[in-house]
């Protein structure tokens, strides 16, 4: 006989990972026919990083209620999946389901996220009434709006709504006006509420985001004044703008005056002396991290931030010490993206033929091979002109991100170096028959004041 359901269900909540095992229990049992127990088996596979699986579950329910649809979609956004979520949504009110306050909010985030505007304000009109005074609905509404470039939009709904505002919904505006240039609008609000280490950090992501140095310093003196420069979590906001604003030392005298660094601290010092070619200070300040008291170990992203800038400074046989350290004294294996900032330093360097037993032993031991390892790998045949090696690397990237237009411009790019003219036009009118469009480059000058 199967434990009772209601044990089966505490199991659920507290041990996600072991839902295929429940799941076979609830099949076994007939449990999965009711809808309570299959939609707590669906949010523990979200539970467990499990999209697909809980996908599949619910398009095998044969009973579905409110509550199914509500814990389908919390699923399908947590998860990234924004797009499908919306989809779900109209599936839903087609179904003859009436969404909940629960559903408004979820369906807001998730057309937040995908940017998707006439849905969005669906979702709002429905929420007029639905949701009247609920803080979480307005920030995600705010979000959305500014998102979509709807500053006014976002503004008036910030004004006009009744419910008590709390740091989230300050947040949304705030780093809303930032990203999209409406600089006077976000700090005449800061100007009007209690300054928190919360808000301030919110300001200062939204100008590294835009790489505005004026307002960012502006950020930085109202956190002076306000006594929040103790605080480590805005300490590294401050230090990824002042890096993302090409000022390093600005960065390193608020990494030095830190009185508690964190390995994210060290990490965006790191990368930021990478991101300006300073590739003997990177590694300098690497080592002094086993000095600290207490010590800070090194995270993946930290030896990303080393092999970047060896790779931007030429520096060879540190990079490649740095690969080998990472797996053997930090127990750190290294992902597609060490890989690829390792062939890229190789192939700079001209170590072409170590490269390429690099990426061979990635393609033979990982089950998926990475399109940036791909496009590294390719960036590296191209600069030692290594064609017969590059045309591998070619197909595989095809293999691997075919509907990317950036891989076929990479492509065509390699075979025009390699006089290879008739392949390179074919690249090309890949992109225009698929109708593929590469994302424009964009640049910015940031203002000292």
């Amino acid at each position: 006989m199967w434990p009772p359901l209601a044990a089966l269900l505490r199991r659920l909540s507290s041990h996600p990972f072991d839902s295929p095992v429940i799941h076979a229990n609830l099949v076994k049992s007939s449990s999965i026919s009711s809808p309570i127990p299959a939609t707590a088996l669906l949010t523990a596979y979200a539970n467990a990083g499990l999209p697909a699986a809980a996908s599949r579950l619910f398009d095998e329910m044969p009973t579905r209620d409110a509550v199914a649809w509500n814990a389908l979609l919390a699923c399908l956004v947590c998860h990234a999946r924004p797009c499908a979520a919306v989809a779900a949504f109209r599936d839903m009110a087609t179904a003859g389901f009436t969404p909940t306050a629960t559903t408004l909010c979820t369906m807001a985030k998730a057309c937040a996220t995908s940017r998707a505007l006439r849905p969005g304000r669906q979702v709002h009109a429905r929420s007029i009434l639905a949701c009247q005074g609920d803080v979480i609905m307005a920030t995600t509404l705010v979000d959305l709006y500014m998102s979509c470039g709807l500053v006014e939009e976002a503004l008036r709904l910030f004004m006009c709504t009744d419910c008590p505002k709390d740091v989230a919904l300050y947040n949304a505006v705030i780093s809303g006006c930032v990203e999209n240039g409406r600089f006077r609008e976000a700090f005449f609000i800061l100007g009007r509420i209690e300054l928190n280490g919360i808000t301030l950090t919110c300001a200062l992501t939204a100008c590294s985001a835009t790489a505005n140095l004026m307002y960012g310093m502006q950020v930085h003196c109202k956190a002076l004044r306000g006594g929040f420069t103790l605080e480590t979590i805005l300490c590294n906001a401050l230090i990824d703008m002042y890096a993302k604003c090409g000022r390093t030392t600005a960065a390193r005298m608020v990494f030095d005056r830190m009185t508690c660094r964190n390995v994210v601290s060290w990490s965006s010092m790191i990368d930021a002396y990478s991101h300006h070619g300073h590739g003997e200070a990177a590694l300098d300040l690497f080592k002094r991290m086993d000095e600290t008291v207490p010590v800070v170990l090194p995270n993946a992203i930290t030896f990303l931030a080393v092999l970047s800038a060896c790779g931007q400074s030429g520096l060879v046989d540190e990079g490649r010490a740095m690969f080998h350290l990472m797996k053997r004294q930090y127990g750190i294996n290294p992902g597609p993206e060490h890989y690829a900032c390792f062939i890229d330093l190789l192939g700079r360097a001209g170590q072409i033929d170590e490269a390429w037993d690099l990426y061979c032993s990635f393609s033979t031991t990982r089950s998926e091979l990475s399109g940036s390892i791909c496009v590294a790998m390719l960036n590296a045949c191209r600069a030692n002109m290594d064609v017969v090696r590059g045309n591998k690397v070619a197909l595989h990237l095809l293999e691997v991100d075919p509907e990317n237009p950036g891989s076929h411009v990479l492509i065509s790019n390699f075979h025009a170096a390699a006089r290879q003219w008739f392949e390179s036009d074919e690249s090309r009118r890949i992109i225009i028959d698929k109708g593929l469009r590469k994302e424009a480059a964009s640049s910015h000058i940031s203002s000292t004041g």
